[in-house]
């Protein structure tokens, strides 16, 4: 009997402490417009309380987060949680037309959610039109109240956020594209912080500056905020140990540059140990597609130690915009850390192989017209030949049709696997107009509760050969392996890591190549698989997850909020 008392007296103490450890956050965001000075020109952006980046956001694993988002711009928006689970709580997820309607010009919405078994550096991020490019900022889970990192502590947490600049209305430029069918223009600039550095005309007082004390060690919170561009990052004379990906911890690994494609984040730690003085931190694009125009500039901050009278930092050499063995060495030397605070194994039994081709296409352009993509034809891109297309003109959500059971929304008939095998990689292929044009249509892959999906993400050479981030709403997963050249299902699968890959929300599927991915689906509802590169978005390389509703209540997609926007 006493036993059964001390036991249950233990049970209530940790339900007290769990309960005790988890607080409802609350935010307001007002989306506005802010004229703000970059680059010699005043330009008009779309931004959230004022700033750029927008503010950070700053919880505890357990804790409820709450905002209120008021739109008070001229443009349709919606908020995108990046990595955030959102465990029965899809309504929040945030993709335009997949999860919800935008919030239209002059209305709001409150996005309400449980950040459940998550800890480390996530974002968030406007996912309508581009507006993401000047609509984000840093999401941080902290661990509950008595739980600690796995690693030593840092003297402080620096929250560092690499973006892209346009002299333009970003809508503009995204319209202006998808109304000739070429691909839109290219951005004038990167930033850090929104600062895009001294080796831009009219910044040199616009220049990001960290300060450290010698001696300390600074965790950097690393987000690649950049619409169209995986980035190269060094500091000067240090080294980086990354200790975090996409909110999972990682074994620790030293390296003196960092890779980080758009949507993934990177937790490094950052010793003090080099002699007083500064030094330039440095960002430059990892360009892999050979041939098609890039933003090549560099953007730069500075490290500036107390106590330091220097007035010319030192510059880090940088990689090669091309140096795909950099970027490969760094991406595949990541790995997971295996026990760890919210570490999962690999499961096991797979219920789901699928095998999707990732690339660029055209679409026809139409009559007689011509139109500004390869060929004469409009750019597209897609998924096993699919390429997808939002219902923008549904007066239904995705998810909305999910819940009510109504048809004709979208179709639940996305192949499995390509409909046509061919040379993935083989460049001579990249013309091949039996290959080139894929259908546009709203397309989906339904899966049961809980089914473990292992994914083949084939990069193809059609057009032109790329490395594609692709992220996946909803859930992380293991990357179990990645690769260059056509996936060989006979000796590739030998290289697999089930002890302790690396779990991500963000796959940089290497140039020419491929990775191999495995999940399960415990949440139901409506989840997009897409590029994370802004231009391939709207092109169509893109897909969603049906996933079921599971046999218990707590497994059920429960009804929307009450003031969910409508179409």
């Amino acid at each position: 009997m006493g036993r059964f008392v001390f036991l249950q007296a233990c049970a209530l103490a940790l339900l007290a402490s769990s309960l005790a450890s988890a607080a409802i956050v609350e935010h307001s965001f007002n989306v506005q417009n802010l004229t703000v000075r970059r680059l010699c020109n005043e330009q008009v952006i779309t931004a959230v309380n004022g700033s750029l980046p927008g503010p950070t956001i700053r919880v505890r694993e357990g804790d409820t987060l709450v905002v209120h988002v008021f739109n008070k711009s001229p443009y349709n928006i919606t908020i995108h949680w990046h990595g955030v689970f959102q465990l029965l709580s899809g309504w929040a997820d945030g993709p335009e037309y997949v999860t919800q309607c935008p919030i239209r010009p002059g209305n709001s919405y409150t996005y309400k959610f449980k950040i459940t078994g998550q800890e480390g550096t996530l974002w968030w991020h406007a996912h309508s039109s581009w507006l993401r490019a000047t609509v984000h900022g840093a999401l941080i889970i902290h661990p509950r109240a008595g739980h600690s990192y796995p690693f030593p502590k840092a003297y402080k947490e620096v929250p560092i956020l690499f973006g892209e600049w346009w002299n333009a209305n970003v809508v503009d430029v995204e319209n202006e594209g998808l109304a000739t069918g070429a691909a839109p223009n290219i951005s004038d600039a990167f930033t850090i912080n929104g600062k895009p550095g001294d080796l831009y005309q009219c910044s040199q007082n616009d220049t990001y500056k960290l300060k450290v004390v010698q001696g300390k060690t600074y965790k950097l919170r690393i987000i690649n905020a950049a619409l169209n561009n995986q980035l190269f990052f060094k500091i000067a004379n240090h080294n980086m140990t990354v200790v975090a990906i996409d909110a999972s911890y990682a074994k620790p690994y030293v390296t003196d540059v960092i890779v980080v494609a758009p949507g993934q984040t990177t937790d490094v730690l950052l010793a003090a140990n080099q002699p007083v003085g500064s030094y330039y931190m440095a960002a430059r694009p990892y360009l892999s597609a050979p041939g098609v125009p890039a933003d090549n500039t560099t953007t730069r901050g500075i490290v500036v130690y107390e106590g330091s009278t220097s007035t010319t930092p030192l510059m880090p050499v940088l990689p090669a915009l091309n140096d795909t063995p950099t970027a490969n060495k760094f991406y595949t030397n990541l790995t997971g850390l295996a026990g760890g605070p919210h570490w999962f194994p690999v499961p096991n039994q797979v219920d789901e192989h699928m095998f999707v081709t990732i690339g660029v296409n055209l679409a026809p352009c139409g009559g007689n017209a011509t139109c500004g993509g390869p060929l004469g034809q409009r750019a597209s891109a897609s998924m096993n030949n699919e390429s997808f297309v939002l219902p923008s003109n549904s007066s239904l959500s995705m998810l909305q049709a999910f819940f009510l059971n109504v048809d004709g929304v979208y179709t639940t008939d996305f192949p499995s696997v390509p409909p046509v095998k061919f040379d993935y990689t083989n460049p001579n292929i990249s013309l091949d107009q039996s290959l080139l044009f894929a259908p546009k249509g709203t397309k989906v892959k339904k899966f049961k509760y809980n089914s473990t999906v292992e994914m083949v993400l084939q990069n193809t050479a059609l057009l032109a050969v790329e490395n594609h981030p692709i992220h996946l709403h909803g859930f992380n997963f293991h990357v179990l392996a990645q690769g260059f050249g056509n996936y060989d299902a006979v000796n590739d699968s030998k290289k697999f890591n089930f002890i302790n890959p690396q779990t991500r929300n963000t796959i940089a599927v290497p140039v020419g190549g491929w990775a191999v991915i495995r999940f399960q689906l415990n949440n139901p509802g409506m989840w997009l698989l897409h590029c994370h590169l802004d231009v391939h978005l709207p092109w169509g390389l893109a897909t969603a997850f049906e996933v079921e509703n599971g046999p218990t209540p707590s497994s059920t997609l429960p009804p929307p909020p009450a003031d969910l926007p409508q179409c």
